[in-house]
């Protein structure tokens, strides 16, 4: 497994991330620690959920909660104001058997939330920091111009952003930036929301990019063990490659 530094947080993650918010789907309780746990055995160390499916998160601190020191937490919250913001996360560190996470991010589109601000949201992310119940905080957003404000903000440590083989020029530009002002970039949707089926260009497109971390949601153990395959087998970037690449680009457009 290889390891990258993401971004100014500074905490040395699996390219390879595990993003737990789907896993809830398709198996049961039991099936989903064995998953989360073939996972860790393989060298992820970074784990994704969100507060929407509190269930997720009861999953990884259930299957995590013996190895907690060996791993990375993320978290999500859509809390419209600073009180939202700190019950979700209260929540959430109880669902995950924790006193603290290391990434929680925050779910916004056109609002960017600044230190000083009337909502005091970016202050209570501050003083949730210095209270120790988060270590480092960013921003998810699938809105490009959001996307470009925080990587030029200099405000927030990570970035996650859709970002596939399918993504236009200005994803590349916002991966670009990110890494330029050292922003760790999360890579969402690196399947298209379920558009691609085909993992081997999926992610060898995503390798060639050494600063992004992708987020690969897991439903099921089969997915896991492909993802896992590619990461010990990554495909060669060659024409052919650059050709299968033009060829699934011209077909969705």
């Amino acid at each position: 497994m290889e390891y990258i530094r993401l971004g100014k947080t500074n905490l040395l993650v699996s390219r390879v991330s595990f993003g737990a918010m789907r896993l809830t789907d398709s198996v049961g309780t039991d099936d989903a620690a064995l998953i989360i746990r073939k996972a860790y055995d393989s060298g992820i160390n970074f784990f994704d959920s969100t507060h929407k499916v509190l269930l997720s998160e009861q999953l990884l601190g259930d299957a995590l909660y013996d190895i907690r020191r060996n791993v990375f937490l993320s978290t999500s919250t859509r809390g419209k104001t600073a009180k939202e913001i700190t019950e979700d996360l209260e929540a959430s560190l109880m669902a995950l058997h924790t006193d603290s996470v290391d990434l929680f991010q925050l779910e916004i589109e056109k609002f960017l939330p600044l230190p000083g601000g009337a909502d005091k949201i970016y202050d209570t992310l501050e003083t949730l920091k210095n209270q120790s119940k988060i270590k480092h905080f960013g921003i998810i957003t699938t809105n490009y111009e959001t996307a470009k404000k925080v990587a030029e903000s200099n405000l927030y440590e990570t970035l996650q952003f859709p970002f596939n083989v399918l993504s236009s020029e200005q994803a590349v530009e916002i991966v670009k930036l990110c890494e330029e002002n050292d922003i760790g970039f999360i890579a969402m949707q690196p399947l298209g929301g379920g558009l691609l089926e085909n993992v081997p260009i999926a992610y060898g497109f995503l390798s060639q990019f050494e600063s992004v971390v992708p987020l690969w949601g897991v439903q099921k153990m089969e997915e896991l063990e492909q993802i896992l395959y590619f990461n010990e087998h990554p495909p060669v970037i060659d024409e052919k490659f650059q050709a299968d690449v033009n060829n699934l680009r011209n077909f969705f457009n």
